[in-house]
């Protein structure tokens, strides 16, 4: 989108074509923006999601457009944005993610854990868990390979690569475990609301497109125009990127154990006053069964938990805001709807609860911490999560001004 838009700017380059596709001043209308943009996003969305493509049709015929025109002619905002979408997508087509082959792992990544027996504590354990038709299921650590992955920003994965937990003794794990149960065990319905607001799992927006959403309702709140709003989401979507590149760096340096294992282990044998399952309330149940508040067909992520995705995500998303809107004041809100929850359907919450964040750092602090609360995530995860995403989304923006104001490459 950012490629096409630029071609329409007297000093902006695009990423890949550079300045080759600019167009005289008497062309640099909100109708021609918005047409270049439009074939842009289209035939992106067309590449990621092939299976929405009648969704994405019916979107550009409402807009007014042929999504058949396959025009490459610069002098047609349709042509400027199927080149720039072109360009971007054989660019992406090979870098590091594997996307012809479905994201499948392509490092041969193997856990030392089984699902059934834990051989280091300290590292990551696929679990065995059902499905959504109660079926059996082994977990695989998702996108293993996603270190590899071409940056926009980052010099290299490493770059701001986080210290790491901070011992390595089982002492380590007795407070962490500590911290763990004393979140399960104090759950309220607000809680849960925030541990299931800020989830964004399976078939959602997921953590780095929630920061989009964030970026799309600052810029209306702002009243952003067409240039602003394209700007900030080529800052905002570029700092997410990063952001998964260098938190999955970090996962697979680590490969650090999850709650949900460490728990069970230390605590087998043992009465812990916890969560006691949906609708149970806090009991006192066995270690070894605890369970996060989570939905039983996805108990915890699979892939290792140092650092956390969201806290990363979140990190670099509100670095990327304050820097664009030159302020930290968010000022949005969200009602969740009594039962509304998808781990206590029905339940929780008991009444209508409201989630409100009047700066992007509240937001940021908020997701990360609701990790833990969740029973997902460790202190050191969250919290040098969301300095290396402040670190990264800084880096990216730093980046998007050459882009900017036409240096880039130069």
């Amino acid at each position: 989108m950012f490629d096409a838009w630029a071609a329409y700017d007297a000093k902006a380059v695009g990423t890949r074509l550079g300045g080759s596709l600019r167009r005289p001043a008497a062309e640099r209308t909100d109708a021609y923006k918005s047409q270049a943009v439009s074939y842009a996003a289209y035939r992106a969305l067309r590449n990621l999601f092939p299976a929405r493509a009648a969704d994405f049709r019916a979107l550009m015929t409402g807009m007014g457009y042929d999504p058949n025109d396959a025009s490459t002619d610069p002098a047609s905002p349709t042509g400027v944005g199927n080149q720039a979408a072109a360009a971007v997508l054989a660019f992406r087509a090979n870098d590091g993610s594997n996307q012809a082959g479905g994201y499948a792992d392509t490092t041969g990544y193997q856990p030392v854990n089984t699902p059934d027996q834990v051989n280091d504590p300290f590292r990551w354990q696929p679990l065995r868990h059902p499905d959504a038709n109660g079926n059996p299921v082994v977990q695989k650590f998702l996108t293993p390979q996603w270190q590899h992955v071409t940056p926009f920003a980052l010099s290299g994965p490493d770059q701001f690569a986080p210290r790491g937990p901070t011992k390595t003794t089982l002492l380590l794990l007795d407070q962490e475990v500590t911290d763990t149960l004393l979140f399960s065990a104090t759950l309220t319905d607000l809680t849960k609301v925030r541990a299931e607001y800020w989830a964004d799992g399976p078939s959602s927006e997921t953590p780095p497109g929630h920061w989009l959403l964030f970026g799309g309702a600052a810029a209306r709140a702002r009243g952003y125009n067409l240039d602003q709003s394209v700007k900030l989401t080529f800052a905002l979507a570029n700092a997410e990127l990063d952001a998964s590149i260098a938190a999955w760096n970090a996962k697979l340096r680590w490969d650090y154990v999850r709650p949900i294992t460490a728990v069970r282990t230390r605590m087998k044998g043992k009465l812990v006053l916890a969560w006691a399952g949906p609708y149970k309330g806090t009991r006192l149940i066995r270690g070894e069964t605890w369970h996060p508040y989570q939905a039983a067909t996805f108990p915890t992520p699979p892939f290792a938990e140092y650092v956390s995705g969201h806290s990363t995500f979140s990190g670099a998303g509100a670095r990327v805001l304050q820097r664009f809107t030159g302020s930290d004041l968010f000022g949005a809100r969200v009602t969740v709807r009594p039962g509304s929850s998808f781990v206590e359907p029905g339940a929780t919450p008991l009444l209508p609860a409201i989630l409100i964040w009047p700066t992007f750092s509240a937001a940021r602090d908020e997701a990360g911490n609701s990790r833990r609360i969740g029973g997902i995530h460790f202190p050191d995860a969250d919290l040098h999560g969301r300095t290396l995403g402040a670190s990264v989304g800084q880096r990216a923006w730093e980046k998007a001004q050459t882009y900017f104001n036409g240096t880039a490459g130069g």
